[in-house]
């Protein structure tokens, strides 16, 4: 099948899922993105765990902000797996989207329409048996704890409205013991590991030459 009539295929088909995981700033969302980009228009569709966090408009802000957001349990995982399941069956759904500076989701979401590809991504998605199992391809980005730390904080700065009095207590108290706890040895499920995330251009074009030759 070309580029351009993969872009014209309409529901019902059956898409090719790939899970994206890896530890926090290990560059999974630059794998994800490049997939993208190297496909038709309308041909993919992108689906972020971070913005399946649980809504918890019942807590005051302060609250909100020692919640453990590194552990599964934070993450409404039933939902994306029953919007995964949705999109297979050629279905539209609303995915929810995450404000981070209020650590709470937003009154409105985003609607995704069913794509012959769907990228799953998320420092859990191999980790839960529920979307591994709907999962084609299932990739691991093993990148450097240092230099993961480095992006972390300055995603964080820059994007999220963090201080780094508050990168820094919520790394040592979450993000490494749960990195530590399920990230890491989720790695076990990929198909395939990459080293250093998105700068690793020859594992991007191997996985690019393997959905290519899907359709």
């Amino acid at each position: 099948m070309t580029r351009a009539s993969m872009a014209d295929k309409k529901p019902p088909f059956r898409p090719l899922i790939l899970g994206i995981a890896g530890g926090s700033g290990s560059g999974k969302s630059t794998i994800a993105k490049g997939i993208l980009a190297a496909l038709p228009d309308g041909a993919g569709a992108l689906l972020e765990q971070d913005h399946y966090y649980r809504p918890q408009p019942h807590l005051p802000l302060e609250e909100r902000q020692r919640l453990n957001f590194d552990h599964p349990d934070a993450i409404e995982l039933e939902l994306l797996s029953g919007h995964l399941d949705l999109l297979h069956a050629g279905t539209a759904i609303v995915r929810p989207t995450y404000d981070f500076a209020v650590h709470d989701r937003c009154p409105e979401g985003l609607r995704i329409e069913p794509t012959p590809v769907i990228v799953v991504e998320g420092i859990l998605v191999l980790a839960d048996d529920r979307l591994r199992a709907r999962f084609d391809i299932k990739l691991f980005v093993d990148t450097d704890a240092d230099i993961r730390l480095m992006r972390r904080i300055r995603r964080d700065l820059e994007q999220r409205g963090r201080s780094f009095a508050q990168i820094r207590k919520q790394y040592y108290e979450t993000v490494r013991p749960m990195h530590l706890a399920f990230v890491e040895p989720s790695r076990r499920f990929a198909d395939l590991i990459i080293p250093e995330g998105g700068q690793n251009r020859v594992a991007l074009e191997m996985i690019l030459s393997h959905v290519r030759s899907s359709f």
